[in-house]
C-alpha cells in the first residue's frame, strides 16, 4: 500500500562545485511542519502530488490543515491506483477505462455499500480533480483524450439589500453530488452503538486487542475525547485533574490550549473532559507501566510526558490532527478478526462512534433529569460543541428514536391483532 508521510520541510539552495552539490539553507526561508507527502509501494515518491502539496503550503492562503485534507484524498487514490494495478496517466479513447472515471465509480459503489460517507465520496473526487486540473495547467499532463467533459454553471445570487449577481461555476462530468441522507444526522454521519453492543466490544479488546488500543476505546466511549485529543494527553493531563465539586467520584481533565499543559482540540476550543475516578485511576496505573515506561525510553524529549506512545516510541496522532495510521492498522486487524465474528453488524465500526455512543448516552441521561434545554448545555460542555446545533442534533436523534419505538409497538400489535382476526377465516 502507499504510505502517507509528513515532514518538517526546510528550503534550500544547491550549488553546483567540481565535484559535488552543496546545498545551503534559503536566508528568507518558509519553514513547513507537518507537510504531507505520498510514496508508493516500493518507497518511491509520487513526485507530483508532493510538488502540489508543496506549492498549496507554500502560497500562504491554504491552511495546512486543508493540503493535509486533500493529500489524504490523494493517498486514498494512490492505494486504488496500486490495487488495481492502474496507470494515473491513463487516458485511452475508450472513457470507461480511463483512470478518473473507474475510481469515480469504485466510490460510488464504496457510498452505497455503506464503507465511505456520501461527503467524503464528494471530497475525495473533488481533491482528485482538483489535482489534475493543476497538472493540465502547468503542462505536466498532456494527454491525448481528456480526462473529462467541462460544463460551465450560472448561480444566480441574492444579497440581503436584494443586489443580484451571477456567479459562474465550472464543474465536470466526474463530479460526485453529496447526497444529504434523510434524517438527522450525528457528527461525520456516524450513528452510535447500543450500551450492549458498546460492551462486548470493550470486552473483546480487553481480551484481543492491546493495552493503548483498549484504554483508547474506553476513553472515546466514557468521556466522549477524539482520537487527536487522546493521543495528546500528558501524564502531567491526569495528575492535574481536579475534582468536580458537586459530584463525588467525577473528575475533570483541562484541555484544549489553555489548558496546562496544552492537550490539542478541535477547533482550538479550550474546556474540559469528564472521567469516572476508577478510569482515572486505571489510567494513572498504566502510565508507571513497564510497558510504558519501555515505550517512553524510546521517545524523543518532547513526547516523553505523552500518555499513549507506539512501540517506537512515536505519537499516535500529529498534533492537532484526528488522524492515526499506527491506531487505524490496529483496529482494522481487530475489526477484522475478531468483532465480524462475535459482531458482524459492527464489521465497519469506526473510532469516531465512541464519541457519538457518549453523546447520545450522556443526552439521554440528561433528558431523564431534565429538560431538553439543559441537556444541550450539558452535551454542549462535555463534548466541546462549538455551537449548540451540534448538541442539538443528539436530542432530536433520541427523540426520533422514541417515536421510532412507539410506532414500531404499535404497528406491530396492529399486525398481530390483524392476524388474530383473520385467523380461521376461509380463503376465497
Amino acid at each position: 500500500m502507499a504510505r502517507l508521510e509528513s515532514i518538517y520541510f526546510s528550503p534550500h539552495r544547491s550549488t553546483a562545485s567540481l565535484d559535488r552539490v552543496l546545498w545551503t539553507p534559503v536566508r528568507v526561508p518558509v519553514h513547513i511542519e507537518r507537510l504531507p507527502q505520498v510514496f508508493w509501494n516500493d518507497g518511491s515518491p509520487w513526485r507530483e502530488v508532493n510538488l502540489w502539496a508543496l506549492e498549496q503550503a507554500s502560497n500562504r492562503t491554504t491552511s495546512i490543515r486543508t493540503v493535509q485534507a486533500r493529500i489524504s484524498a490523494l493517498h486514498s487514490y494512490a492505494n486504488w491506483l496500486e490495487d488495481s494495478e492502474t496507470d494515473w496517466k491513463a487516458f485511452p479513447a475508450r472513457r470507461t477505462d480511463r483512470c478518473l472515471v473507474r475510481y469515480r465509480g469504485r466510490l460510488i459503489d464504496a457510498r452505497n455499500d455503506g464503507e465511505l460517507s456520501p461527503s467524503t465520496v464528494s471530497q475525495r473526487m473533488r481533491a482528485v480533480v482538483s489535482f489534475y486540473r493543476w497538472l493540465l495547467s502547468t503542462g505536466q499532463l498532456q494527454p491525448m483524450y481528456p480526462p473529462w467533459r467541462s460544463r460551465t454553471l450560472g448561480l444566480r445570487l441574492t444579497d440581503s439589500v436584494g443586489i443580484e449577481r451571477t456567479l459562474t461555476v465550472t464543474t465536470t462530468d466526474l463530479s460526485i453530488p453529496n447526497r444529504r441522507v434523510p434524517g438527522e444526522q450525528l457528527e461525520d454521519g456516524l450513528l452510535p452503538l447500543k450500551t450492549s453492543d458498546r460492551d462486548e466490544l470493550l470486552r473483546l479488546a480487553n481480551a484481543n486487542a492491546s493495552e493503548e488500543l483498549f484504554f483508547f476505546l474506553t476513553l472515546g466511549f466514557f468521556t466522549g475525547m477524539r482520537l487527536g485529543t487522546i493521543a495528546d494527553l500528558r501524564i502531567a493531563t491526569l495528575a492535574n485533574a481536579l475534582q468536580e465539586p458537586s459530584v463525588s467520584g467525577l473528575y475533570r481533565l483541562a484541555i484544549g490550549p489553555q489548558a496546562t499543559p496544552p492537550v490539542a482540540t478541535k477547533f482550538g476550543i479550550s474546556g474540559h473532559a469528564w472521567i469516572t475516578r476508577v478510569h482515572l485511576d486505571q489510567l494513572l496505573e498504566y502510565a508507571h507501566s513497564t510497558r510504558r515506561l519501555k515505550r517512553e525510553a524510546k521517545a524523543p524529549h518532547e513526547l516523553a510526558n505523552l500518555l499513549f506512545l507506539t512501540r517506537y516510541g512515536n505519537s499516535y496522532a500529529q498534533r492537532g490532527t484526528n488522524k492515526s495510521a499506527a491506531l487505524n492498522v490496529e483496529i482494522h486487524s481487530f475489526r477484522k478478526k475478531f468483532v465480524a465474528s462475535r459482531l458482524p453488524h459492527l464489521r465497519h465500526f469506526h473510532f469516531h462512534q465512541t464519541r457519538c455512543t457518549f453523546a447520545t448516552e450522556l443526552a439521554k441521561i440528561a433528558l431523564s433529569a431534565g429538560d431538553a434545554t439543559s441537556a444541550i448545555a450539558l452535551v454542549q460542555e462535555a463534548l466541546l460543541h462549538k455551537d449548540e446545533a451540534t448538541s442539538l442534533r443528539y436530542i432530536k436523534f433520541l427523540e426520533r428514536n422514541a417515536i421510532k419505538e412507539e410506532a414500531a409497538n404499535s404497528f406491530t400489535r396492529d399486525f398481530l391483532g390483524l392476524i388474530e382476526s383473520i385467523k380461521g377465516e376461509k380463503r376465497v
